[in-house]
């Protein structure tokens, strides 16, 4: 999928799959296994969050979008996340994410210039897992067992994400935040993030108006899934561990990728060729310069720039 290109010699290679769905939904190109399932880690916020607006869960955009998020840990987030939980009449001490920095290199750096300590509400997920919550508090469901897959609200959450991705949910793992975690194709996976994205009304386009209205939001203000969206109107998408990623955009154009050594630095890499593979640089609109720049990844030597990381499927 990618070759590790250094003063034009190739060093490496990433592995991978990547699918492609056309307007109507129907795959229009794939490379690799794409029809076998994987587990999209953090890509499967949104439809989590999903089932949690169709159970009751009432936020206002940005808080939603939280909800959606592998968040920086940014100020902005972790406030956004305090005001999840005090709407829910709960505190921090609820949140069953692990102890940890913020994900951004620069505010974790902040923190510890400052003598802070890991917290469960710096950790990534924790929109995500203060959102839970706030669904269990809706609905009278209890709270200490939230992230057990026999719980109420996770039983919600498998039905919908079957349902999104139209297939049956065949394996259930423990994410690193601790919730459950589902396995779909990667069809399956760009097939959810569709339905999202050329929904009109209802929950569904209610998660998608909060990613595209926030997308520093759900990932982070220098992070490169903002400027890709930010880039592209009306998209929306998301990154997960792994190097897993996917992005549909409103005319029902969905993608969806894994590498397989799970490797970060190429998932932007095949994601700015995958738009471009089909055309999507070309539509009105688009900012296809800070497209292509999400795709950049340079190789250093003595710190200047000597290669990069090359898309070649």
């Amino acid at each position: 999928m990618a070759e590790i290109v250094r003063n034009g010699f190739v060093e490496g290679h990433h592995y991978g799959s990547v699918v492609a769905l056309d307007v109507a939904g129907e795959v229009d190109w794939s490379v690799g296994m794409v029809t076998e399932p994987v587990l999209p880690r953090s890509c499967n916020k949104p439809v989590q969050a999903l089932a949690m607006v169709r159970a009751g869960l009432s936020l206002e955009p940005p808080l939603l979008a939280l909800a959606c998020a592998s968040h920086s840990g940014e100020d902005f987030h972790v406030e956004g996340v305090r005001r999840i939980l005090a709407g829910a009449g709960l505190s921090e001490d609820d949140l069953q994410t692990p102890l940890d920095y913020p994900l951004d290199d620069e505010t974790r750096e902040q923190v510890l210039r400052a003598g802070g300590a890991k917290s469960r509400i710096q950790m990534n997920c924790s929109g995500k897992h203060a959102a839970m919550l706030a669904t269990c508090v809706h609905n009278g469901w209890s709270l200490g067992d939230y992230l057990d897959p026999a719980h109420p609200l996770q039983v919600v959450i498998a039905e919908t994400f079957a349902e999104a991705t139209g297939e049956p949910v065949v394996a259930v793992a423990v994410d690193g935040c601790g919730a459950p975690l589902l396995a779909t194709s990667l069809i399956g996976l760009a097939r959810a993030f569709r339905g999202l994205a050329v929904a009109t009304s209802g929950p569904s386009a209610q998660i998608a108006d909060a990613i595209r209205q926030y997308p520093a939001h759900v990932s982070g203000s220098t992070r490169d899934e903002r400027a890709l969206l930010t880039a592209i109107p009306g998209t929306i998408g998301k990154a997960g561990a792994e190097s897993c990623y996917v992005v549909a955009l409103p005319d029902g154009r969905a993608f969806a990728l894994k590498t397989d050594d799970g490797a970060p630095r190429a998932r932007p890499v095949l994601m700015a060729e995958a738009l471009r593979r089909s055309g999507v640089l070309e539509l009105s609109g688009v900012d296809a310069d800070a497209v292509r720049r999400t795709g950049v990844v340079e190789l250093l030597g003595g710190a200047v720039t000597v290669g990069q990381i090359s898309a070649c499927y």
